[in-house]
């Protein structure tokens, strides 16, 4: 077979995996175990097929069984109990109380791991909610989904080396875990807690995905191997899923942004994740008012002032660094959202940080988290010479909107002060390679007057020193 046979055989493969797994096939080549040529005459032969014949078979005729076949030799797997534990904190200390209030009359805690992969983190999972219970008649329920059944049966024996528990707190793991040889069983009161279910994230299963039903999600770390159509409907599952308050928790690799729909971010010790909201009605339409007669003229109608006729005079003062006057015009028009941010931004150039910082407070008040409230947040902290807790938001920015430059410039030249350099280089890097694609509005709110060339030019000057500083 000559290599363009080849190649063409292996971009049907990438296809077939995108439709029937949704998997993005450039993240799963990065990450498999074994190229997918490989995989693919492998699971030809297995079949007793040409390569060919197995293509034409995964393209018409998918089975279970073979998709769960791709998934095992595919996947990654890698996992462990209490992993990045801030999460399963804010799990303990924050949700599951919050959940105990709205679910009172039932006594019933339902939980779901999507990628469950071996079962650590669904056995996590059951362990937190217990020990946060701490009332023996509360129901837990956990679910574990994943469509690769080689991992499913690894956490049905619940039997894990020590290196699964290495961030397992020593009074959980006499607790909850017995040794047995040279492993760990995880408790019989814990396993009775959590059943496992083979399930592929393309399929919208009512039986797994019931409306209003579960107290909280975790789905980490899948959403980046998923192709976006694929992804988005999943999320869209599992928000119909979960009941009104009910929790998300994605992986540090995932985000939804700072305005999901049918979701608001919440942040708590080092953690990211979601809840539910019941939707808003939109707000009635201003009215319009008459003007007030004038002896001699004529009356007319005429609109109240909207925040869409101040932008065009807005923007042209910001640009002009007019300040003071851009302040008065903002505080002309109906305070949006938006309006309030800008306000923010201009009153801590005019030196009134608390009165900045009340606007920010007020926007996250009303609104929640938000990247550039954060960002704006952050700048108010360097101003105030807290380094720490102008990264600490400028990261929140970043998490919030992966596409936005500014907090990674924000960030870089913290660290180039902080003597950080390798950490310094990689988010100036980034910030370059933002840049390019940032909105104007951002250009001009937080550029502190500089043109995006300039922005590029002094990121890409920063960290070619940086680099030579390592």
């Amino acid at each position: 077979m000559t290599g363009a046979a080849a190649a063409v055989e292996v971009a049907r493969f990438r296809q077939a995996l995108a439709r029937s797994l949704g998997w993005i096939p450039e993240v799963v080549e990065s990450t498999a175990g074994s190229p997918l040529a490989d995989v693919l005459r492998a699971r030809a032969a297995d079949h007793g097929w040409t390569v060919t014949a197995y293509l034409r078979e995964l393209e018409e005729r998918p089975t279970g069984s073979e998709l769960g076949a791709l998934a095992e030799a595919l996947a990654v797997t890698e996992t462990y109990f209490f992993r990045h534990v801030e999460q399963f904190r804010a799990l303990r200390d924050l949700v599951i109380p919050d959940r105990m209030r709205a679910c009172a009359g039932r006594r019933r805690l339902r939980l779901v791991s999507v990628g469950c992969s071996s079962g650590e983190e669904p056995y996590t999972l059951a362990i937190v909610a217990r020990e946060a219970l701490a009332d023996p008649s509360w129901e837990v329920s956990v679910l574990g989904l994943d469509v690769n059944p080689a991992t499913l049966r690894q956490a049905l024996a619940a039997r894990y080396p020590v290196w699964s528990l290495r961030e397992t707190p020593e009074p959980v793991r006499r607790r909850w875990f017995h040794p047995h040889g040279d492993v760990f069983e995880v408790d019989e009161r814990i396993r009775a807690d959590v059943r496992f279910q083979l399930h592929n994230a393309t399929t919208d299963d009512p039986l797994v995905w019931p409306a209003d039903a579960y107290d909280v999600v975790f789905c980490r770390n899948l959403l980046m191997y998923l192709t976006p159509d694929v992804a988005g409907r999943l999320i869209e599952r599992i928000t119909r899923s979960l009941a009104p308050g009910g929790y998300l928790f994605l992986g540090h690799t995932d985000t939804l942004g700072s305005r999901p729909s049918g979701l608001s971010v919440r942040y708590t010790d080092g953690a990211f994740f979601y809840q539910r909201v019941a939707p808003t009605a939109p707000a009635p339409p201003a009215p319009v008012r008459a003007a007030v007669p004038v002896p001699g003229r004529p009356a007319v109608r005429t609109a109240p002032v909207r925040a869409a006729d101040v932008e065009g005079d807005l923007t042209r003062l910001l640009r002009e660094e007019r300040h003071a006057e851009a302040l008065a015009l903002v505080g002309s028009a109906p305070q949006t959202r938006e309006l309030e941010l800008v306000r923010g931004v201009l009153l801590l150039h005019r030196g009134r940080v608390d009165e900045a910082r009340g606007i920010c407070t007020g926007l996250l008040d009303r609104g929640g988290p938000d990247a550039d409230t954060q960002h704006l947040l952050g700048t108010i902290a360097e101003v105030e010479s807290r380094p720490e807790v102008a990264a600490e938001q400028h990261r929140l920015a970043a998490y919030l909107d992966p596409r936005f430059a500014m907090p990674h410039l924000r960030l870089g030249l913290l660290a180039r002060h902080d003597g950080d350099h390798r950490v310094a280089t990689a988010e100036l890097e980034r910030a370059a390679a933002l840049l390019p694609r940032e909105t104007d509005r951002r250009i001009l709110l937080f550029g502190g007057g500089f043109s995006r060339q300039t922005l590029l030019d002094a990121c890409r000057r920063d960290s070619d020193a940086c680099r030579v500083a390592r």
